[in-house]
């Protein structure tokens, strides 16, 4: 496992531009993508990158990790609403292409389906991930079994707590989500985390330091072949 630490600005470009690269250097890549503030700023990235002519993405696939259960995609805090407000409208992707778990209707027989779709596509080439202040990735929370895909999430009190600033009151944060599981996770052929603020340093010091165990999720990364760990000073503080 590999380890950069720069500000929000450098770290967020050099991710912006390993997809750039992994786009250029096959152009139908199939992406997996994340929500929530720390990817924004590759986003904005990617977005100038594209806009620039440095890269095209019209013939890539996209998944996203998980999505709240009861917001509609037209919610403004679903993630599909994010994926498209944030990147899709921006770039030029076929949105036909771009695939976000569903939280209404029939999610659970999408979801059943969500890892055999994954794999139709040909795996995914390159995930990125935040992290959870108690080490989740995606809504895998602590405990979550290591062998796990897509499947349903109860959210914990920390999860709600720390989502429900991008809410008006917490009562409105959803308590279940769908999401992809650990060894969903684990099977994209490269992936990078981005970790910023000091609110993230102990998931940071687990994941780097700590042993491997389900209550602490993100520690599986650990056995990826190719995993980038890309962190702020603040969140990499307790590693030094």
């Amino acid at each position: 496992m590999k380890v950069i630490v720069g500000n929000e600005d450098y770290i967020s470009q050099l991710i912006a531009d390993e997809f750039v690269k992994q786009v250029n250097a096959k152009p139908n890549s199939v992406l997996g993508l994340a929500t929530g503030t720390s990817p924004l700023k590759v986003y904005a990235d990617m977005i100038k990158a594209n806009k620039e002519g440095k890269v095209s993405f019209k013939d890539c696939a996209t998944f996203n990790l998980d999505e709240y259960i009861g917001l509609e995609g037209t919610h403004n805090q679903s993630y599909r609403y994010f994926m498209n407000d944030n990147l899709f409208n921006h770039i030029d992707i076929d949105k036909a292409r771009t695939h976000v778990l569903k939280g209404v209707g029939d999610y659970e027989a999408y979801m059943r389906q969500y890892d055999d779709e994954i794999a139709s596509f040909g795996g995914i080439d390159l995930q990125i991930l935040g992290i959870g202040s108690d080490g989740h990735i995606a809504f895998n929370e602590p405990g979550t079994p290591f062998d796990s895909l897509t499947h349903i999430a109860e959210l914990t009190e920390s999860t709600i707590k720390d989502n429900s600033r991008l809410f008006n009151d917490i009562s409105e944060v959803p308590t279940k989500a769908v999401t992809m599981g650990l060894k969903s996770i684990m099977n994209a052929r490269k992936i990078v985390l981005i970790a910023t603020g000091k609110n993230k340093a102990k998931a940071i010091y687990n994941l780097l330091k700590g042993p491997k165990t389900e209550e602490v999720p993100c520690s599986i990364l650990q056995d990826h072949p190719d995993c980038t760990i890309y962190c702020d000073e603040e969140a990499y503080s307790l590693v030094k």
